[in-house]
């Protein structure tokens, strides 16, 4: 037993020694891999390094004026120099290298290129391709065809003879205004526009303007944005037709109660309950013509414009009507404090002049929604 345990301790001793020693002999792990380093930004021209942006309109795919957003294909044109891809001019046959699909983006990973961010851009875009150009003098382009969604401020207050202004706004996000900045020139200016075939239902498509600007960031560094808004101006005719020419006509019905009556030696001929039960259902009719404009168009309920102070007139003229039944038709409180005569006068009066007031001002709100 003595013997079998010494040769048990000594496989044992022999068995660690080899572990000990593959273990010390094994090579050391490998480092980890380490990214690519990152292009350098062309110094060539100093800095900053102007980037010349445009931006054009393929195609308008919606507007949602009532959540502020459109859907749109644009074509998003950059430009700028980079002396270090410069090449002879006669090793290529016309003018430039072009690389497109894959080819662009692997050739764009490797050079430098703008850290653009499409500042109200929303979620990813449902289309993207990108397409590349090197010119032998080092002149760098990159055209972007992105079909997305977009998030825009909506103004109503003009409404139904408003212009909204459908708007993409490029910024640049890890550079600063000193490393990085975008302009553009008259050929960008020509580039920026919407494609002839381009259409939009209910809207006219206008002009597209670029605008740049500095944006405060962090520590009151700025960094550089061009805006590319298109103009489209509302197609007001539809909305004549099922808003203004409903309210108008809502607008008669307290006068009707007014012109239904007529004065009497002491009194009026009709009595002032009719009359008052013709009031109370143009308040509904006013109430119902609200809720259906709403529901057409949210965004206007939301707001001051010309349809809510034609709704807020509507109800006035109302209580206007109605004050005119009581005081006039139901007690004939002026004949009381005053006598006949001046009721009768009165009421003369009240009948042109109270529908003409409240006529004019509808026109006037909607004048100056049209100037």
């Amino acid at each position: 037993m003595s013997a079998a345990k010494s040769v048990l301790q000594a496989l044992l001793l022999t068995l660690a020694c080899l572990v000990t020693t593959a273990a010390t002999a094994a090579p050391a792990a490998a480092p980890p891999a380490t990214n690519a380093a990152t292009p350098e930004i062309p110094r060539g021209k100093g800095l900053p390094v102007v980037v010349r942006t445009a931006l054009s309109f393929a195609s308008i795919d919606g507007f949602d004026d009532g959540k502020g957003s459109f859907e749109a294909t644009t074509d998003l044109r950059l430009g700028w120099h980079d002396g270090s891809l410069r090449f002879p001019a006669t090793s290529v046959s016309r003018g430039y290298k072009e690389y497109r699909g894959a080819a662009a983006e692997a050739e764009l990973a490797r050079i430098w290129s703008p850290p653009i961010r499409i500042a109200n851009r929303v979620g990813e875009p449902s289309l993207s391709e990108r397409r590349l150009r090197v010119f032998p003098d080092g002149r760098v382009e990159v055209l972007a065809r992105t079909t997305a969604v977009y998030k825009v401020a909506v103004d109503v207050a003009s409404f139904p003879f408003d212009h909204q202004s459908l708007k993409v706004e490029i910024m640049v996000r890890e550079e600063t205004l000193d490393a990085v900045d975008l302009d553009f020139s008259t050929d960008d200016v020509d580039f920026s526009k919407v494609a002839d075939k381009a259409e939009l239902g209910g809207w006219t498509l206008g002009l597209v303007n670029l605008h740049r600007e500095a944006v405060k960031g962090w520590d009151g560094e700025n960094y550089a944005k061009v805006s590319a808004s298109l103009d489209v101006q509302r197609l007001a005719a539809g909305a004549i037709a099922t808003v203004f020419i409903p309210l108008f006509a809502s607008l008669l019905i307290p006068f009707l109660a007014t012109w239904m009556n007529k004065s009497q030696e002491g009194g009026f001929e009709v009595e002032a309950f009719e009359l008052a039960n013709v009031v109370i259902g143009g308040l509904f009719a006013v109430i119902a013509l609200s809720f259906a404009i709403s529901a057409a168009y949210p965004v206007v309920a939301a707001g001051d414009n010309t349809v809510t102070r034609l709704i807020g007139l509507n109800y006035v003229a109302l209580a206007v009507g109605l004050f005119i039944i009581v005081v006039f038709y139901r007690y004939s409180l002026p004949a009381r404090w005053f006598g006949p005569y001046v009721q009768e006068q009165g009421f003369r009066f009240l009948i042109w002049a109270f529908p003409f007031l409240f006529i004019c001002t509808g026109l006037a709100f909607v004048l100056m929604a049209a100037a």
